[in-house]
């Protein structure tokens, strides 16, 4: 199975505010996007790594000078939004991937996800003829609300996922689909597949792994790499 990684990471992080990106800002001693490519480079398989950087972005170089851990690291520069900035990753691996190739893609600010829950995904996605994500049903009640948020509406939640990442789809099939849509519809990889007519794999995974979007999910992912950590020490003796 030949996998290529691509961690978009050209966003700015306008609802978290601050100086920095959010990638970039420490977690437990490592920045977040240190700790979501490590989890990335110990995917078993992985031919290379697409960073997707904002333009004049130089964090990033600084972070990973003289670190052979980065060899596999590829980069290219991001777009107008998110689904433009995998797009021009997608690209840049076009003289390399084949178009049966699968494409791991992993949110930079999601540094939490389980190893176990990659293996899964890939396992499970591997013989699927149009790949997955890993997601998690909704546990909330739901509301649909309309003019003066007032109320329309309480959803049936029994049927409603939400997405996460890593997302796994083949390269030419994910290539082609950020092409023929509007990217600014795409607020994930399977929804860009989903607008070709086809249905992804949910692939359920941990609740862990959160986004990091606001100032109070740092304090929360460091209590959750804390506890994966002592998890994995117990499991180790």
């Amino acid at each position: 199975m030949r996998i290529w990684a691509l961690i978009p990471a050209a966003g700015c992080g306008t609802r978290f505010g601050g100086d920095l990106p959010k990638q970039y800002l420490d977690l437990a001693g490592k920045t977040i996007i240190e700790h979501s490519i490590e989890k990335i480079t110990m995917v078993s398989g992985v031919l290379g790594i697409v960073v997707v950087l904002a333009p004049g972005d130089k964090l990033f170089e600084r972070l990973c000078s003289g670190s052979s851990s980065y060899a596999k690291i590829m980069y290219a520069i991001g777009g107008r939004d998110r689904a433009s900035s995998v797009y021009n990753g997608l690209q840049s691996l076009s003289k390399l991937a084949q178009e049966d190739d699968w494409v791991l893609v992993h949110d930079a600010v999601r540094p939490c996800v389980r190893m176990s829950d990659i293996t899964s995904l890939i396992n499970t996605v591997g013989d699927d003829s149009v790949g997955g994500f890993l997601g998690c049903p909704v546990t909330d009640t739901l509301k649909q609300v309309g003019r003066d948020d007032r109320v329309v509406a309480t959803v049936d939640r029994s049927a409603l996922w939400s997405a996460f990442t890593p997302q796994l789809f083949r390269y030419g099939r994910l290539r082609s689909a950020m092409e023929l849509g509007n990217t600014a519809m795409f607020t994930d990889e399977s929804s860009a597949i989903e607008a070709l007519g086809y249905q992804p794999k949910c692939v359920k995974g941990s609740s862990d792994n959160l986004k990091i979007t606001r100032k109070r999910d740092l304090t929360l992912a460091k209590e959750i790499l804390i506890a994966q950590r002592k998890e994995a020490e117990s499991a180790a003796d």
